[in-house]
């Protein structure tokens, strides 16, 4: 494809259920939509964000990197995308959040502007202690304090965000030799819920629909979602009217986001360079936002795994939407076809595809997609592939689940025990398997998760100092801990 500029934005704990969607006004997604492809099932390769952002930078998954959980933030180690465009002599920018270990790490990138990084250096270390029971995290009853309508830090943050992005494509862009990429990263619309005014008021709280099996009659059966939510008591502190507080700021943040895209949006194509830039907008991983009395992410279930992911510019099919299973791996070879770098394959991942070649080939109903989750609240390692209508979620030393998306979209129904599937979960399990060992792989990174915990003091030690919650922005104070 012909090489030219490109625009990266990103958006943290955006559902991809929540753009083309019946209430939630995403008005600048749409448009960006009917000028390029949607790719439909689109995933994080792990749904929390500093290993989903590792994946993302790396085109690697976080087994194979060791950026397995939010207290092994990546620290350029691994070479990524940017490090390869650098070299080549390509200038690559990131704006905001990237959540990387501090400023000290060689991100690769040219320039980074109001970086967001690991708190202290070092990031959850809570979220290392894996062994049952696994420690109640107190600090989640802010997800319920703090919703509504107003300003937070992270709303601030991201205009500062927008603010740093309309002026570098005004006054740095234009003189720099092209190709150049831009990557631009808020923090919205993850927690603590609150939206500003003119958003939150485009949603009435009590005319939205409680979660999806929010009653804890309809949760699902299954001792790692149990365990896990022994540790994140989030939903004990919701009754239903703060459910839909909490629905409606987090509509409102998604439609925030929304209008910050779209004056990134507009500033491009108002540009001298417009024309010659490509645009993408994602995230790093979804929102279960009460489902199943569950929320923030860290499962495999569709609102926690699955990104939006749209990509609009010269050689993108306009107002088209693309089935075959995607995930943020696929960026490495993406960003380097865009730029004239790469040939559409990955260098470092025999998985990943130019998303710019998928969207103008057919439907790929067999290609598979794999995820992995090693954070916070796993008491064993969780592995998913999705193939098809197909969804499989291994949980290392426990039962399996399978869903059928195309019949079962909600994923209410898991199949793994009907023996009608049998052959079904037969053929994903030796899939799995093939590629690599989950019972050895779970017991390698708890090793090295132990070894941290060790380097800090021991379990005993980070439980004394309490659970986090949300990192910082830059020059913001954090006073996210409890211990009870």
């Amino acid at each position: 494809m012909e090489r030219q500029n490109l625009v990266i934005v990103m958006a943290d704990e955006f559902a991809g259920q929540y753009t083309n969607h019946p209430v939630v006004k995403t008005p600048n997604i749409d448009r960006l939509s009917a000028r390029g492809t949607t790719f439909a099932n689109a995933y994080c390769n792990s749904p929390i964000c500093m290993p989903s952002r590792g994946a993302f930078v790396t085109g690697r998954y976080p087994h194979e990197t060791g950026y397995v959980c939010n207290a092994t933030p990546y620290d350029g180690r691994v070479p990524g995308w940017p490090h390869r465009l650098t070299e080549a002599g390509v200038s690559v920018t990131s704006i905001g959040k990237l959540h990387y270990r501090d400023d000290d790490v060689d991100t690769g990138f040219s320039q980074s502007l109001v970086p967001m990084h690991a708190m202290g250096g070092r990031g959850d270390l809570f979220g290392l202690i894996r062994t049952p029971p696994l420690p109640v995290r107190y600090g989640v009853k802010e997800v319920a304090e703090k919703v509504g309508r107003g300003e937070s830090d992270y709303t601030r943050y991201d205009r500062s965000i927008l603010d740093h992005t309309l002026t570098w494509l005004d006054e740095t862009a234009p003189s720099l030799r092209e190709p150049w990429v831009l990557f631009v990263s808020f923090v919205c619309p993850h927690f603590p819920l609150i939206a500003p005014d003119e958003f939150f008021g485009l949603y009435d709280p009590d005319s939205l629909a409680l979660p999806k099996a929010s009653r804890p009659e309809d949760w699902p059966d299954h001792p790692w979602i149990d365990a896990f939510r022994s540790s994140y008591i989030t939903d004990s502190y919701f009754d239903d009217d703060r459910r839909r507080q909490a629905t409606a700021a987090y509509f409102g943040l998604c439609s925030f986001v929304d209008s910050l895209l779209g004056q990134v949006i507009d500033a491009v194509d108002g540009s001298t360079f417009g024309d010659r830039t490509r645009l993408v907008f994602t995230s790093d991983h979804g929102d279960n936002l009460g489902v199943r009395g569950l929320w923030q992410k860290s499962n495999f279930y569709q609102e926690s795994a699955r990104v939006p992911l749209v990509i609009a510019g010269d050689g993108v099919p306009e107002d088209t939407v693309r089935q075959t299973p995607v995930s943020l791996v696929d960026f490495y070879p993406s960003v380097l076809d865009a730029v004239g770098q790469g040939d559409g394959t990955s260098p470092v991942n025999a998985d990943a595809r130019s998303l710019f070649q998928i969207a103008n080939e057919p439907d790929d109903p067999e290609r598979v997609v794999f995820g992995e989750y090693h954070a916070a609240g796993a008491v064993n390692g969780v592995f998913m592939l999705r193939r098809g209508p197909w969804k499989y979620i291994h949980y290392a030393n426990m039962a399996p689940q399978l869903f059928n998306l195309e019949d079962d979209p909600e994923e209410l129904n898991d199949l793994a025990q009907r023996s009608e599937h049998a052959a079904t979960l037969d053929g994903f399990r030796t899939a799995l398997e093939n590629r690599l060992d989950p019972v050895a792989i779970d017991a390698e990174i708890k090793d090295l998760q132990q070894k941290i915990l060790d380097r800090h003091g021991g379990a005993e030690a980070i439980l004394a100092r309490g659970s986090m919650g949300a990192s910082p922005p830059p020059d913001t104070k954090f006073g996210g801990l409890r211990t009870q």
